[in-house]
């Protein structure tokens, strides 16, 4: 899913994931990695306040049978179309200050349907330029958007998503977070494929 510079999460000399399943071609490892996500997706996801805890355990229950650091911070610098997500020495930072502002807005509850949309907006647009795990970053947005979307009620219909704009959640934002990161030295940051 990744292009390697110096990647320790990859098998050397590949830009194939370590997985628990120790699957080093990248087809077969796509396969897998979403068969065996989308059946803990279907499973009770962890319970919890919203928090930066709760979103962790929700990364850790997505993809704990394909990676052996699922729910862990990631400790390598990436980006993807010349652009950088979060240094990695800044990410449980940013988590801890996105979600307490994030907590002092109530969650987003009891707010017209049109301000809820506007201020999620806001929030996963940081979070994505956070970006703080090595794998699955678009899919823990999306289910924990939909538990946020059901906690401040404003239920989404997964269904009715456009199908083709996985790629949009997967993106750097271009928002002005305080803090995320200066521009990165390419040699230094391990860019991320189309497609992951």
């Amino acid at each position: 899913m990744y292009d390697a510079v110096t990647d320790p999460y990859c098998y050397p000399g590949t830009t194939v994931l370590k997985n628990l399943l120790n699957v080093r071609d990248q087809d077969t490892l796509g396969e897998l990695e979403a068969v065996l996500t989308a059946a803990r997706a279907d499973e009770p996801l962890p319970e919890g306040r919203l928090s930066v805890t709760h979103y962790t355990a929700i990364n850790h229950h997505l993809f704990q049978d394909v990676y052996p650091w699922a729910g862990k911070y990631r400790t390598v610098r990436i980006s993807k179309d010349g652009s950088a997500f979060c240094y990695p020495e800044n990410i449980a930072h940013e988590m801890t200050a996105l979600f307490v502002s994030f907590r002092g807005k109530h969650f987003l509850r009891g707010l017209p349907r049109e301000q809820f949309a506007t201020e999620a907006a806001a929030f996963l647009s940081t979070l994505n330029a956070i970006h703080p795990f090595r794998e699955g970053n678009g899919r823990t947005q999306t289910t924990f958007l939909t538990l946020l979307a059901e906690q401040a009620g404003h239920p989404l219909d997964l269904d009715r998503l456009i199908t083709g704009t996985k790629n949009s959640t997967h993106t750097p934002s271009r928002c002005s977070a305080p803090r995320l990161s200066p521009p990165a030295s390419p040699s230094r940051t391990v860019p991320l494929r189309a497609g992951s």
